[in-house]
């Protein structure tokens, strides 16, 4: 059972980057006038657009559950001697998996975006950030002394600036959809 168990954690991360980017080319697809490169992702489950419960669950909350089994893995499987900063690190890691899963639970108004609907999009979209970023480094900078964590540290604090580096600064060089699928994909890359 520990095997096969195992084996399915091994892959969860690989499934939740699969199943959005799926989900996300199917319907943008779909939809006519959807231009992946132009338009945010949220848009595909904004109120109001045809099959945007189905997409929330595709892409947000089913990922966003498998993810948080990778962090809490890794949570679960941190040296025994792991000090506070691992263990906030991979907190703050799987908080970012709950934010993730909120962005799906709590869908854009595309006819008001200053609405409370939007705004609480918009939070979980934040604390999605805030969350994966300093939980990453903190993972990265912490274990790139232990020789059997190098490359993991390493990919952890390339993906904490890459994430920072598309939320925060790409969107004023190139189309915003373009950058959030960036940053996207980073945070997925990392789960993999």
């Amino acid at each position: 059972m520990e095997n096969g168990m195992s084996r399915v954690v091994r892959h969860a991360g690989l499934a939740a980057a699969v199943l959005f980017a799926a989900t996300v080319a199917g319907f943008g697809a779909a939809l006519d006038g959807f231009v992946q490169s132009q338009y945010p992702v949220a848009l595909l489950g904004a109120s109001g657009f045809p099959r945007a419960l189905a997409f929330n669950l595709l892409a947000y909350v089913v990922p966003g559950m498998l993810a948080g089994v990778v962090a809490l893995d890794l949570r679960r499987r941190l040296p025994g001697d792991a000090g506070w900063p691992l263990r906030i690190g991979a907190q703050l890691v799987f908080l970012s998996a709950l934010a993730f899963i909120a962005m799906g639970l709590l869908p854009l108004d595309p006819r008001d975006l200053e609405s409370d609907a939007s705004r609480l999009h918009g939070t979980a979209w934040m604390l999605w950030n805030v969350a994966f970023i300093p939980g990453a480094v903190l993972l990265g900078a912490t274990l790139r002394s232990r020789r059997a964590w190098a490359r993991f540290a390493l990919m952890s604090l390339v993906a904490a600036a890459g994430l920072a580096l598309a939320g925060f600064v790409l969107t004023d060089f190139m189309p915003a959809g373009v950058a959030q699928r960036i940053a996207l994909g980073v945070w997925f890359a990392w789960f993999a």
